[in-house]
């Protein structure tokens, strides 16, 4: 039987709700067994001696990731797919290492190495975020999740070996490219209703999949109770995914007053992904084309999530974090997003909520107990040293997250 853990912080956060000032939690093995203020709290076994925390808060989700395992500011799929995929995993690694660090303790990746790592992540063998997981990436040819200077059927026998893109034409394509990610056992399914950035010739306003395509996918999905995520700059795209039933709109970049009233109606959620826009405006070595559509997207993007977050859209934090090293777009700078959220209009305990308690319901039916400071949960805690009610840069800073536990062992501190 484990020794129940106990942390006294001067302000607990619960992840949705006012904060509690002189708080406690107690983490019964993997679950919270208490949270909420001192003078409620059960008493204290004196022979356990209590961590002392200035802020205490549930673990952050990024639900936006991508371990792809490239070269350092590499942003190009031919190079990335005539790589070994045991090179890019041994790359990649690091990476989730380093989410712990910035306090991330899970993660929805979204086209990636993801459903191979996440079974080594959850035996222990490997230290990192829960890992819930797209499989690949599904794409209608041409569309952002093709590799487009490489034939045709060479992409199709990536998808064969098992990597991050997935071809798919037709209704009855769709049913089965998500039911080949379901055999791999996806926890998401993610789709790209409308063009990108980073592909070569598509157009980031079109959209790609058509409502019957997009229906399939989120019905078969639905069979097995897994939600649809699904890439969105264009409107077209946007309001496509809504009608067909996707849960989470992913980047957003062109959503107007109509889009935002849409998203609302249905529930759906927002994943902003500021920090990679921010990133590659920063630094990031793009070629032409990719910068060409990138400077369109950064003109609206930042407005635009403004505008959602003032319509009453639920947003839950993403960053798209992708690269190893500490190239742009680097595991490890998760909590950049919380400040580019603060920056468009979200206050600081609104900008916690998108971090830590709307992460799981991204998952749809598959909803976690994770993100709140509540018994039951599973015991993913930060200590945070300051007020990142006050100052919410902290969150950005990983040296100024002191611990982090993981279903209620500590993984830093």
């Amino acid at each position: 039987m484990s020794t129940p853990q106990r942390i006294e912080a001067d302000l607990l956060i619960p992840g949705r709700g006012a904060p509690v000032h002189d708080g406690v939690v107690v983490i019964d093995g993997p679950v919270i067994a208490y949270a909420g203020p001192r003078a409620s709290a059960p008493i204290h076994d004196s022979a356990v001696e209590p961590v002392h925390a200035r802020t205490v808060m549930p673990g952050m989700w990024d639900c936006h990731t991508h371990v792809k395992g490239g070269r350092p500011g590499t942003f190009d799929d031919v190079r990335l797919v005539r790589e070994h995929p045991a090179t890019r995993a041994a790359r990649g690694v690091q990476g989730l290492r380093r989410a712990l660090d910035a306090g991330v303790t899970s993660i929805r990746e979204v086209g990636g190495m993801g459903l191979q790592l996440a079974p080594v992540v959850a035996e222990g063998y490997l230290p990192g975020p829960a890992i819930y997981a797209a499989g690949a990436i599904l794409s209608t040819t041409g569309g952002h999740g093709d590799i487009h200077s490489l034939p045709a059927a060479w992409v199709h026998d990536c998808a064969r070996l098992g990597t991050e893109f997935q071809l798919a034409d037709g209704e009855a394509e769709c049913a089965k490219a998500v039911r080949e990610q379901l055999r791999r056992n996806a926890r998401i399914i993610k789709v790209c209703a409308s063009g990108g950035v980073l592909s070569v010739i598509d157009d980031p306003l079109h959209q790609e999949f058509t409502v019957r395509e997009l229906r399939t996918i989120v019905e078969v999905a639905g069979l097995a109770e897994r939600s649809v995520a699904a890439h969105c700059h264009g409107k077209p795209g946007i309001m496509a995914a809504l009608e067909a039933g996707v849960l989470t709109i992913e980047h957003g970049s062109y959503l107007d007053d109509e889009a935002c009233t849409a998203m609302s109606e249905v529930g759906a959620i927002l994943v902003p992904t500021l920090t990679i826009i921010r990133e590659l405006l920063d630094g990031g070595e793009l070629p032409p084309y990719a910068a060409r559509k990138l400077a369109d997207i950064a003109r609206v993007h930042r407005d635009n999530i403004a505008r959602a977050h003032q319509a009453g859209v639920r947003i839950a934090m993403g960053t798209d974090i992708q690269s190893s090293g500490d190239a742009p777009a680097a595991w490890g700078r998760h909590g950049r997003e919380a400040v580019l959220l603060n920056d468009i209009g979200m206050n600081p305990l609104d900008v916690i909520e998108a971090a830590t308690a709307n992460g799981p319901a991204t998952l749809g039916r598959q909803t976690p107990r994770s993100g709140l400071l509540h018994e039951g949960f599973d015991a993913d805690i930060l200590v945070v040293d300051g007020d990142p009610l006050s100052d919410i840069s902290l969150l950005a800073d990983p040296s100024k997250i002191t611990a982090v536990w993981q279903a209620g062992t500590l993984v830093k501190g």
